[in-house]
């Protein structure tokens, strides 16, 4: 996998032997990327302006990793942890809202993230980007059916939090001790029918302007640092 930026570049290289090679512009100048570099003795091609112009689609900022592909984690690494806060993502299509999900995540101390298979954007160069490197310290789980997952979360003692438009819940009246996942729907049709039935408590968040929804990302932004407030 293709991943580029500086600030990707220098959480990457915390973990070097993920990173096969790395292209940069022959006029890169970073002390603490090249410091890195030169420290774990990895491979580097350098290239002019004009080869490196086949890498202009991207915001690489004059360097290009290749690294080995994101490993998922399993998700009943999350089921014993205490107090648990978890994010499910209900087929989350655009990887910008899911690069800036995991950087909240992390950000927040949020334990993991579950997405599905299907139906969902998978992590690639763009969600790496976008979460600004916080990828490298997030586990993520990849899995087959969301409804088995969330009832398998049930049976180990999760709460199951989603959104909707028209739930009758404030966000901040719903009690977040204990173990908690967390429900993010996707972009367009927010959480799927299945997974709403699913749900302990469906939560909304007030909306006092005309438009009467939020950005995936930043209703996730919201729920999550209201879900961790009493650990902190």
């Amino acid at each position: 996998m293709l991943v580029y930026g500086r600030n990707v570049a220098k959480e990457v290289l915390q973990k070097p032997e993920k990173v096969k090679k790395i292209t940069l512009l022959k006029e890169f100048d970073d002390k603490t990327i090249n410091s890195l570099i030169e420290k774990n003795k990895i491979k580097v091609e350098y290239l002019s302006k004009k080869e490196f112009s086949k890498f202009d689609k991207y915001s690489h900022q004059g360097i290009i990793l290749d690294i080995e592909d994101f490993c998922y984690s399993n998700y009943k690494d999350f089921l014993d942890v205490p107090d648990a806060k978890i994010v499910i993502l209900d087929h989350i299509e655009d990887p910008h809202n899911l690069g800036a999900i995991i950087r909240t995540c992390e950000a927040a101390g949020i334990l993991g993230i579950i997405i599905p298979k299907d139906r969902c954007v998978e992590v690639n160069s763009t969600v790496m980007k976008t979460s600004a490197g916080a990828l490298e310290n997030m586990k993520i789980a990849r899995v087959p059916n969301l409804i088995n997952v969330i009832d398998n979360l049930k049976e180990n003692g999760f709460w199951i939090v989603g959104t909707a438009l028209d739930a009758t819940i404030d966000y901040r009246d719903i009690d977040y001790t204990g173990k908690i996942a967390l429900v993010i729907g996707n972009e367009g049709s927010g959480i799927s029918k299945a997974v709403l039935e699913s749900c302990d408590y469906l939560a909304k968040i007030p909306m006092y302007g005309k438009i009467n929804s939020l950005n995936a990302s930043v209703a996730a932004g919201i729920m999550i640092y209201e879900v961790i407030s009493l650990d902190k």
